[in-house]
């Protein structure tokens, strides 16, 4: 998945985005204007802290129905497309290994040279195994097209870490520190860095230590209540769900209670879980921000507003661009997720408990099993294919 997204309209927000490469714009690629896509339109989003919940249209302002969500939730736009950026401009960035292939892969971008400069990294060829060696050049070349993009945009930048350390917590913890290091020697200042680290339990207890020392996660492959609430006590600064996946998996499957508990009351597997999370987060007063993924419709993006963040594909902010909003509208701008949704919301003994590992394992179902093992599988694939491209194209050209 790939995404730009919103700058920051406030201190809070900070969203990572994920810019994996479909087709460069050289024109947008060196352009060191980063176009600003803002989707918290001041005029609207002063009505609505005045009160009024659905805007509506006057002679002489247009209001469309993007306009009407992004007052509420901060939307980012996902896309793969570098065309679409002069429209839906980055103005915050994910380095990726799946963005690492698509530079590697096309000969004149921006980025090019900062994959050479790591494959001609004096430290990384010294080092005997040939896999030792891929690794490093892999860090390398995170960090150096990481530090190109902060120099050109004006929010943070996320950094992936490697899945195969999903479940060393040391490990992901010294990538961390090896990163920031080499982000410090391109002059990027850590508060300009986050890291998305897989929410196993060893990634939650790093992002703790890692939060403890001022360095701001993001915990990924979140399926379930459980990974939740042990990221939101660890600290996280944020929490992905993927609420299409969640869907998906209850389509096809049975036998997760979780997910039968909503089904049950007729609910939506992905936005029940969504709903429940944000509950749980504002009842016990935690700092992390919640973000929703794998949107598949409009409804969806309705049934989310009032959620931190909402990850909509180009295809749905489009449409949301070219609806016009009247007095007769077929749903409500309301918030759907609110603070106070904390207050009413009730929690069993057990989802209050403090997490830790085995509590941890016995409330993970099937569904949040079978996700995150599909989720990390897809990472480590994609790591090894930029490791193995990395030594095909070992030493650069001109080194």
């Amino acid at each position: 998945m790939a995404l730009s997204i919103s700058a920051p309209p406030t201190s809070s927000s900070l969203l990572p985005a994920s810019l994996q490469v479909g087709r460069w714009s050289s024109s947008a690629a060196m352009s060191a204007r980063p176009v600003a896509f803002s989707l918290r339109r001041p005029v609207l989003a002063a009505r609505v802290a005045a009160g009024g919940n659905a805007p509506s249209s006057s002679v002489d302002e247009v209001v469309t129905e993007l306009d009407a969500v992004a007052s509420f939730s901060e939307i980012v736009p996902d896309t793969v497309v570098f065309d679409d950026f002069e429209k839906f401009a980055p103005t915050a960035a994910t380095v990726s290994s799946s963005l690492l292939l698509g530079i590697a892969g096309l000969p004149d971008t921006k980025f090019k040279s900062a994959i050479d400069t790591a494959l001609a990294d004096g430290e990384c060829n010294t080092m005997e195994k040939p896999e030792d060696r891929m690794s490093c050049f892999l860090t390398k070349a995170l960090a150096n097209v990481g530090a190109e993009m902060a120099h050109l945009v004006p929010g943070r930048v996320s950094t992936e870490i490697d899945a195969q350390l999903a479940y060393d917590t040391h490990g992901i913890i010294q990538r961390v520190h090896e990163l920031l290091k080499l982000y410090s020697d391109h002059d990027v200042l850590s508060e300009r860095l986050l890291f998305k680290i897989p929410a196993t339990w060893q990634g939650i207890e790093a992002s703790r230590l890692l939060e403890s020392e001022g360095i701001q996660t993001h915990l990924t492959f979140v399926y379930s209540f459980a990974q939740a609430a042990a990221a939101a006590q660890a600290g996280a600064s944020v929490v992905q769900i993927f609420v299409g996946r969640v869907r998906d998996w209850a389509r096809t499957h049975s036998g997760d209670p979780e997910i039968d508990e909503a089904l049950k009351k007729g609910e939506d597997a992905g936005l029940a879980l969504v709903k429940k999370v944000y509950a749980y987060i504002h009842k016990n007063g935690y700092k992390t921000k919640l973000m929703a993924a794998a949107i598949r419709n409009k409804q969806d993006v309705f049934s989310l507003l009032g959620i931190d963040y909402i990850i909509a594909p180009l295809k749905i902010l489009q449409s949301l661009e070219e609806s016009v909003t009247d007095t007769d509208v077929k749903y409500g701008y309301v918030p759907r997720l609110t603070p106070a949704l904390g207050k009413t919301y009730n929690f069993t003994e057990e989802e209050l408990v403090k997490w830790d590992q085995l509590s941890l394992a016995a409330a993970m179902g099937p569904a949040a099993e079978e996700l995150l093992a599909s989720g990390l599988e897809g990472y480590v694939n994609q790591a090894r294919r930029v490791e193995e491209l990395f030594g095909k194209i070992w030493p650069p050209p001109n080194v």
